[in-house]
């Protein structure tokens, strides 16, 4: 099928130019490019308030070819602030697809390019670090100090739910306050079809809130940005864990916990994003395949050895992926064992919080 895109650009920081053609949304935007190696779950990647702020390339060369389904979404919201691909998929075939990605694109105000050179592009990225970019018609007119300057900033608060809200059934067993740091919907999907009735909670919420709401354990979810940037939040962590309940804490959870405990967090290269992520469990060195989408990693040598220790590590670079407290009853993951798209191998840890739970 002909292309028939107006040209656009994307302008790197350090002065590259990649060509392309608009699909979705018009307009010029500037934001951290990353890239996602999954060779699926497109629309995930799409819905994940995780990617607030950023750029998201895909490194699968085809996407949309499944088209649109809102039951795979992971939030109500579109993550990213811009979206690149090599080619997007004008006839999408699925029976339960609604509708095409440049529609829902255009409808949701996400800007988008296709046929840019993908696979330079994401070398470049992993040979030079993160990089800011800007979406533009005129590559000309590219401020590159101005693009320098991007920072991602505020993103928790932004992606957080405003209002608690209640997820499952009335005569559940299990109560589970869910802290909302910009949440993928399966996390709460995994609580939910164990039996627990879930609060979704703002991400302000304090220790005597969450008293008062008489739970049995407390989730973190995952969430965009620079951890380190959420001083409230982190010291709130700090009350919140006193309340002696069992705790689960995922990506961005995983770091708040940590820094709450006095731990380090540090930037990445160019991140974790995909779904083949190996991971190994240092209690009985197994090795698992993980989904992953972080850009930042706590400095597994910073975590006080007499509050906690490393639980997993990253296989590919020796990065810290999950820590067991021993101050608290709380275990985290930088990984995403509900996996939405991703392999299913450590879904049990959400068996293990709830055993903890007494379960």
């Amino acid at each position: 099928m002909e292309r028939t895109g107006e040209k656009a650009y994307l302008v790197l920081e350090n002065g590259r130019v990649f060509e392309g053609r608009r699909f979705g949304a018009p307009g010029e935007l500037t934001a951290e490019v990353v890239f996602t190696t999954g060779m699926s779950g497109y629309l995930e990647t799409i819905t994940d308030p995780s990617y607030w702020g950023q750029i998201v390339v895909q490194t699968f060369p085809l996407i949309g070819n499944y088209g649109v389904i809102p039951a795979d979404f992971e939030s109500d919201v579109v993550g990213p602030r811009g979206y690149i691909v090599k080619h997007w998929c004008q006839a999408p075939s699925n029976f339960r697809s609604e509708g095409s990605l440049d529609a829902f694109f255009r409808e949701r105000g996400l800007t988008a390019l296709e046929g840019i050179d993908t696979r330079t592009l994401t070398k470049l990225i992993r040979e030079k670090g993160v990089m800011n970019g800007m979406i533009t018609s005129d590559p000309t007119k590219a401020d590159i100090e101005a693009i320098k300057a991007y920072k991602v900033s505020g993103a928790v608060r932004a992606a957080s739910t405003k209002e608690p809200y209640v997820l499952g059934g009335e005569d559940a067993k299990v109560q589970i306050a869910l802290m909302d740091y910009g949440m993928k919907r399966n996390i709460a999907e995994e609580l939910v079809k164990r039996g627990a009735r879930v609060t979704v909670c703002p991400c302000g919420t304090t220790a005597k809130e969450l008293a008062g709401m008489n739970v049995d354990g407390i989730m973190l979810s995952n969430g965009p940005g620079d951890p380190a940037e959420n001083v409230e939040l982190i010291e709130n962590l700090k009350e919140i864990y006193k309340l002696g309940k069992p705790m689960f804490g995922i990506c961005l959870g995983h770091q708040l916990l940590a820094l709450a405990h006095g731990a380090r967090s540090e930037k990445l290269k160019y991140g974790h994003r995909g779904e083949n992520q190996p991971v190994k469990d240092l209690e009985t060195g197994r090795v698992y395949i993980t989904s992953q989408n972080h850009g930042y990693a706590i400095v597994g040598s910073s975590i006080p050895a007499d509050m906690g220790r490393e639980l997993y590590v990253n296989v590919n670079d020796g990065t810290c992926e999950g820590i067991r407290y021993t101050d608290c009853n709380a275990f985290t993951t930088q990984f995403h064992p509900e996996a939405c798209a991703g392999p299913l191998d450590t879904e049990w840890l959400f068996d293990r919080f709830f055993a903890g739970m007494g379960e």
